[in-house]
């Protein structure tokens, strides 16, 4: 069996480039779907919250105006009872701010990716490198793992935003574009 040559630094190197962007891709589509989630609890909290509110309104303006609307007035105050009773149990303002935390934190992740990668790595020794890559994948299990999971719905919603160009700079355009002579 033959010995395989042990890998250079070069290999090295371009591994943890490699890894660096898998890393960057995971945390930008982690960001989206987390955001496409905070959109979908806020839209949930404003639905039950708002009516709610609305018929709690009516059903006390109701009973103090007449004793004949006593009865609607007690069935609006059921409705809007079950309706935040609905928004309680779910909780969908917290979820819609853990969501957005999660975004943003993700967000953080694929930019120290991003940086470490294209900025960082060229002048980093080995060790520097593997240290950074090793503390940003710490960063993102950990993200993970406090990290509610997105519905499908949320996820396919954030890959299309990327796919759409949601996460594309001006900056990489001009990059990518040849100079007018």
């Amino acid at each position: 069996m033959p010995e395989t040559a042990p890998p250079t630094d070069a290999d090295r190197r371009k591994a943890i480039a490699g890894e660096l962007e898998r890393l960057e891709e995971s945390a930008k589509y982690s960001a989206q779907s987390q955001f496409e989630q905070a959109k979908r609890w806020r839209v949930i909290n404003l639905w039950l919250g708002v009516p709610a509110s609305g018929l709690a309104a009516i059903a006390g303006a109701a009973a103090l105006v007449t004793a004949s609307g006593r009865v609607i007035a007690g069935l609006v105050a059921l409705t809007s009872a079950v309706l935040g009773a609905i928004l309680t149990t779910i909780n969908a303002s917290h979820r819609m701010n853990q969501a957005a935390a999660a975004a943003n934190a993700y967000l953080e992740i694929q930019t120290a990716a991003r940086q470490a990668r294209e900025i960082d790595l060229p002048s980093w020794t080995l060790e520097e490198a593997r240290s950074a890559l090793a503390e940003l994948t710490a960063r993102r299990d950990e993200q993970n793992k406090t990290a509610e999971p997105p519905s499908q719905r949320a996820y396919l919603r954030g890959k299309a935003n990327i796919e759409g160009g949601g996460q594309t700079y001006g900056v990489d355009a001009s990059v990518d574009e040849p100079e007018a002579q």
